[in-house]
């Protein structure tokens, strides 16, 4: 490569010139024009040339192609550049100091998904199982990380939030609430940390709660699909003719009153068959407390039959024997019940819950012990001192009876309310 005559570049020969090599601007000492020529054509850029000052070696230093910095940008550039070699500054190590400086205060600075990563892995010790902090994490990266997720936390706005929220804020509700909450208690975690001061743009207490509609009244509670409990007897009668354990585990489902992952991961340990409970250990819980099950009679039978067959720890193994059924086999005996296909296994529980209400006089604090719900009544909390088993073990043992019944033609027969 040669080096051209000494001229003043021009805006068109910068832009076209196919002479490959340096060009020196006449005008700006220092400043050339750098042309090369690769497979795709020639490529044309800004370099400037000087002594070290410090090294006093001759250097170079890109100042970036044509096409981004034009003639005039570049010896402006070159100016700044020569006047930092007369204070004795070598520009291109000034410009790597600089670089460096910002790469360290970039790292420094923590975005909101840094932020996220940190807060849940914090509080994942709070949570009872994985599945949790899947969701966790599943929410924040499918809706808030592409609009929040590199923003330093601390910038995060009111008008962020509703970019997030009110896409999804009135068709899907329950999630777009749950990210709400979520991204809020991320925010509070930083404002813990001394990374965020002021207001949590993400409190329904600040502006956003003026903002969005709220929630509770654009909610459609979607409710399980759930067996009349007019037909339990039928519907279990039926389920009776199934063979294979997802058939039991769902009739247990049914007489215990439990949630389906309660059943599915049911292990031999928690169960006393002498006392006739079920204790499930607080971890396996949603409330995150353990609860006591009375077994009725038809429940003790089925375990008594799948301990007489026992293959691993837990109580309904699936097909290898070696780990807990799935939701889907229960769910897959009712789809092929022609009469029962439209139900789905956790809408049994209303199917008792309906049942209690209607035909029985248990209190209504009875029959939620028994569904293990939360008391959301501070006050009615206050009061409660046990989990009332005597009483569930009569309720319990009534429900058996019911769905039990043998009579043919389906009517609702009167029983003897025998809680005292």
């Amino acid at each position: 490569m040669g080096r051209s005559a000494l001229s003043a570049l021009t805006a068109r020969q910068a832009a076209t010139s196919t002479k490959v090599g340096y060009s020196a601007d006449a005008l700006q000492p220092g400043l050339n024009l750098q042309v090369t020529k690769g497979k795709s054509g020639y490529s044309r850029s800004w370099l400037f040339r000087y002594t070290s000052p410090v090294t006093k070696k001759r250097r170079e230093m890109g100042l970036g192609p044509v096409a981004t910095r034009s003639l005039a940008d570049a010896r402006a550039e070159a100016v700044k550049l020569r006047l930092q070699v007369l204070d004795g500054i070598d520009p291109k190590d000034e410009r790597d100091r600089q670089r460096a400086a910002n790469a360290a205060l970039r790292a420094s600075i923590m975005t909101f998904e840094m932020a996220a990563a940190q807060c849940i892995a914090t509080k994942q010790h709070e949570w009872k199982n994985a599945k949790h902090k899947k969701q966790w994490g599943a929410t924040l990266k499918t809706y808030a990380f592409p609009i929040i997720g590199t923003l330093p936390v601390d910038q995060v706005t009111t008008e962020h939030m509703l970019k997030v929220l009110e896409p999804i804020w009135t068709t899907k509700t329950e999630t777009a609430t749950r990210l709400r909450q979520r991204i809020e208690t991320v925010l509070d975690w930083a404002k813990a940390r001394k990374l965020v001061t002021g207001e949590n743009p993400a409190s329904l207490k600040g502006g956003l709660g003026q903002l969005l509609p709220k929630a509770r009244k654009i909610k459609k509670v979607k409710h399980h699909p759930a067996v009349p409990y007019q037909q339990a007897h039928v519907f279990v009668r039926q389920l009776r003719e199934k063979q294979g354990v997802a058939g039991k585990a769902l009739e247990y489902l049914l007489l215990t009153a439990s949630r389906s992952s309660e059943v599915l991961n049911a292990r031999w340990e928690e169960f006393d068959l002498v006392a006739n409970v079920w204790v499930i250990p607080a971890e396996r819980m949603k409330a995150g407390k353990a609860h006591r099950v009375p077994l009725n009679t038809r429940a003790r039978a089925i375990l008594q039959g799948m301990l007489a067959g026992r293959q691993c720890d837990f109580v309904f193994p699936g097909p290898s024997g070696k780990t807990p059924l799935s939701n889907a086999a229960m769910l897959a005996v009712m789809r092929r019940m022609p009469d029962y296909k439209q139900y789905v296994p956790h809408g049994l529980r209303s199917t008792f819950r309906d049942w209690a209400s209607e035909t029985t006089s248990f209190a209504n604090e009875t029959v939620e012990l028994a569904l293990a719900h939360t008391i959301k009544n501070d006050a009615e909390a206050a009061y409660r001192r046990g989990d009332q088993l005597e009483k569930r073990v009569k309720l319990m043992e009534q429900w058996c009876d019911f769905v039990g019944r043998t009579d043919a033609d389906g009517s609702v027969e009167q029983i003897r309310l025998a809680n005292a």
